[in-house]
């Protein structure tokens, strides 16, 4: 894990986040531009999958490999699912189900942080 990969992550997710508030404030429902920025932060999230994957396997750090590789898939799937949600329930819950899947992604980046400090567990 990196810490540029970490931060960018975090500030994708934190941009994500205020255009989905901005679309909750005006009662819109999400427009193409933030489902392509949901997009950025899964393109963001693959990336992660692979590299803790691969940092993982040559690591010499006390790191929990299933309860790792289990939080990189988890957080990968956040945001496909709370896009279909947001697309299937088109009014202003599945925007919101938009900003509950972004926060969620930074909840688990935090843990997943912590776990590859060696907090596992």
């Amino acid at each position: 894990m990196t810490p540029w990969l970490f931060g960018a992550v975090l500030v994708l997710c934190g941009v994500a986040a205020i255009a989905v508030v901005v679309h909750l404030v005006r009662d819109e429902i999400p427009s193409d531009r933030t489902f392509i920025l949901l997009g950025l932060v899964e393109l963001a999230l693959l990336i992660q999958l692979v590299v803790g994957i691969v940092a993982l396997a040559t690591t010499d750090r006390d790191v929990t490999g299933v309860l790792f590789v289990s939080y990189l898939i988890g957080v990968a799937a956040a945001p496909p699912i709370g896009a279909f949600w947001s697309l299937a329930e088109r009014s202003r819950g599945g925007t919101a189900v938009l900003l509950l899947a972004m926060l969620t992604v930074a909840a688990l980046e935090v843990r997943l942080w912590d776990i590859w400090g060696g907090a596992g567990a």
